[in-house]
């Protein structure tokens, strides 16, 4: 077991062992040590939120949201710490969603929904409530390396009722999977904010180009299945989150589908940047975001991704 596992597992084991309160204090003091600090996430997120805010809002004020957006991100592993001890009940009450009958129509009529996510909030709590209603959830994962670390992530997230599959190495590709269990019912929550390869659809963003995946709308394209957009944020009580939708679908009238993707995948960067404009702290981007920003080292640092379950 490498050192980076076995902090993981302390961290699951210690968190839970604590009083809320103290464990609660313990993360927040860590994250005005990194704001203080001002290493490279911080720098990053700073980085971003003043993409998200504007250059008019004060420096003074950035700080500030800076600040509460690392105490929002160390609320968010707190809580996912805490949340394989959590009961049914508890579950349900930690997490509200906005129009939750919409997707519960979804689901009960059998056409499934997908479900476009931002790295906010606490996207866990969130697919751990949509399990716990007694829907079908499958989502993917990103191989995490070292792999032991990646196995423990994948035995979290399906303690708590959620399908998890491999982007790569599983028995069947994932997408040809995803296609299947949205016909069948399921909620697909999919990240939808970041996705700086070769294959990501270039959009604007907060006025600057950046690439998102193509997944979310060309699994909606593929199964006529419902589009939403979701916005996360913590609230002092409870998780939060709301869906926008369904998203409008172009038609082949519209063109070949490489043109519908890119268009759909337009409407998701812009509803997604709606939500995070509504609660810049909880947007927890401390990685790259757009394409004309340089490589910093914050890029390495492996980060969680919303019910995705990819990290």
């Amino acid at each position: 077991m490498t050192l980076t596992e076995l902090g993981y597992l302390a961290g699951w084991r210690a968190v839970r062992a604590l009083p809320r309160p103290v464990a609660a204090a313990a993360f927040r003091a860590g994250a005005d040590r990194a704001h203080r600090r001002g290493g490279p996430s911080t720098a990053r997120l700073r980085a971003n939120l003043r993409r998200v805010v504007g250059p008019d809002v004060p420096e003074a004020e950035l700080d500030e949201l800076v600040r509460a957006g690392l105490r929002s991100y160390a609320r968010y592993w707190l809580e996912a710490f805490r949340l394989p001890a959590l009961s049914r009940t508890e579950i349900l009450a930690a997490f509200r969603l906005d129009r939750e009958e919409v997707l519960a129509a979804d689901v009960a009529t059998g056409r499934g929904a997908v479900v476009a996510l931002p790295h906010a909030g606490n996207w866990d709590a969130a697919g751990a409530w949509v399990a716990a209603m007694g829907w079908p959830i499958t989502t993917v994962a990103e191989r995490l390396k070292p792999e032991g670390v990646y196995q423990r992530f994948l035995t979290f997230r399906r303690s708590l009722g959620m399908e998890i599959l491999p982007t790569h190495g599983g028995d069947r590709p994932a997408f040809d999977v995803l296609v299947d269990r949205v016909r069948a019912g399921a909620v697909v929550p999919l990240l939808a904010d970041r996705d700086l390869s070769a294959r990501g659809v270039e959009v604007e963003f907060f006025g600057a180009r950046t690439r998102m995946p193509p997944g979310p709308a060309l699994l909606a394209l593929r199964t006529g299945a419902p589009l939403y957009v979701a916005s996360l944020w913590y609230e002092p009580d409870a998780a939060r989150a709301s869906i926008e939708g369904p998203l409008p679908v172009p038609g082949p009238e519209e063109g070949p589908l490489d043109v519908r993707v890119r268009a759909l995948t337009q409407r998701i960067a812009d509803g997604l940047a709606a939500g995070i404009a509504r609660h810049p702290e909880d947007w927890h981007m401390l990685q790259r975001m757009w394409l004309d920003q340089q490589h910093a080292t914050a890029d390495g640092a492996a980060q969680p991704s919303p019910a995705t379950g990819q990290v």
